[in-house]
């Protein structure tokens, strides 16, 4: 990283106010954890955030932030204001958990452990905002920027980043935003600074069906299915950029003794490049057209021909933040600073939507350890020493970002 960012670090480090603001961190350490599980135990799946948006935006208002309102598409924002003719920069956490209605979400504590599904990814990002709102106020941080909060809806798998898309597309900051981070997850050791694409589409092979005995010979939708599957399986995609394709999720069919009248399957294709992932998603619709053809030239159509119903249901764009931006270089800077070793990655996040529009995302790590995440077992460790130390790492590089004035 350049000195330029090292050195804007250290005089964050260096200053009172930072370090009046890592010390409320540590003195309300345990408050932190206390939110976190009060968050986890309200349940946020995708399309349902409605309870634990409230919830925190209630804790947001208690904890000072300015202008807090859920807006259209259920996102909690609020702002913290700066001196004054500044930029506006964000610091989002997902709302959202891939959890369905109905799954226990009680917290179990083992020693410094925590336990339930959703508490890593990404409830404990959530608490950490909370955490940072305490510090900076407490600490009378001033910034020349102001720093918008953004507690985001659809993050996880079907909400396709909803509740991003309608920030910078639609909602009242669209235009005002000049950087962004996301925390997610507890890593610190990863920053993402580029966004994984991803086209997602549920593909419904349809035909006359018919007794798989007596009506022998027709067209059959299976066959077709699996021979798009066996076509995709065949593909040949880069090493570099990353490009993948996975066949995910199938069902249909009647009766074991019948030919299907119709069967479907989930498709995921996922690229670093646009372009790539543009090429990919032409070769696959082009490999069910060759499928279904194959299908009709191969059996009796006397019933009816085999088609296909093609329904796109995710669309995350690509994208990449410079690592040479100040952005970058000051998360680097930061997370080395105390005592991490960062490297680059790409990553699916909420910042997949800034980084498309081409102002400067990443995302960063909200400190501690976790692991199975997306799993009953998911789990974070709330020790203070490595918590406490990301969570600073990670209000430098905002307190740096936005300028201390």
């Amino acid at each position: 990283m350049t000195s330029r960012a090292e050195s804007m670090i250290r005089e964050v480090m260096a200053s009172d106010t930072y370090r009046s603001a890592v010390a409320t961190l540590t003195a309300e350490h345990d408050r932190t954890v206390d939110d976190i599980i009060t968050l986890t135990q309200i349940a946020a799946p995708s399309f349902k955030e409605e309870t634990r948006a409230q919830a925190f935006r209630v804790m947001a208002e208690a904890h000072g932030l300015k202008n807090v309102e859920i807006d259209a598409e259920g996102n909690v924002t609020g702002m913290r204001p700066g001196i004054g003719n500044g930029p506006l920069i964000c610091v989002a956490a997902h709302l959202d958990t891939v959890f369905p209605a109905g799954t226990e979400l009680t917290v179990r504590r083992e020693g410094t452990k925590l336990f339930a599904p959703g508490v890593g990814d990404d409830t404990r990002s959530l608490a950490v905002l909370l955490a940072w709102l305490r510090a900076m106020d407490a600490a009378n941080v001033r910034t020349r920027a102001d720093v918008l909060f953004v507690a985001d809806v659809g993050e996880e798998g079907p909400g396709d980043l909803r509740g991003m898309r309608h920030l910078f597309q639609r909602g009242p900051y669209k235009d005002r935003i000049s950087a962004f981070i996301t925390v997610d997850s507890p890593d610190m050791e990863h920053i993402a600074v580029g966004g994984v694409g991803s086209k997602r589409y549920r593909v419904t092979f349809k035909g006359p069906g018919g007794h798989s005995y007596g009506a022998f010979g027709l067209v059959n939708p299976m066959f077709a299915m699996a021979d798009a599957i066996t076509r995709l399986g065949q593909t040949t995609v880069p090493a570099r950029p990353k490009t993948t394709y996975s066949a995910s999720v199938t069902g249909g069919g009647t009766s074991i003794n019948s030919i299907p009248n119709s069967v479907w399957t989930d498709f995921d294709l996922r690229s670093e490049a646009p372009e790539e992932l543009a090429r990919l998603e032409a070769a696959f619709l082009d490999l069910i057209d060759k499928a279904i053809a194959t299908e009709n030239a191969t059996r009796s159509t006397r019933a009816g021909t085999i088609t296909a119903e093609i329904q796109k249901i995710g669309d995350r764009p690509a994208g990449r933040t410079d690592t040479d931006t100040e952005l970058v270089q000051l998360a680097h800077a930061s997370i080395t600073a105390h005592g991490f070793q960062p490297s680059f990655e790409f990553s699916s996040t909420d910042a997949n939507i800034p980084m498309s529009l081409g102002i400067p995302a990443i995302k960063i790590g909200s400190g501690g350890t976790g692991g199975r995440g997306h799993s009953l077992e998911e789990w974070i460790d709330v020790a203070p020493e490595p918590s406490l130390r990301g969570m600073a790492a990670g209000l430098a590089t905002v307190m740096a970002l936005a300028g201390l004035a």
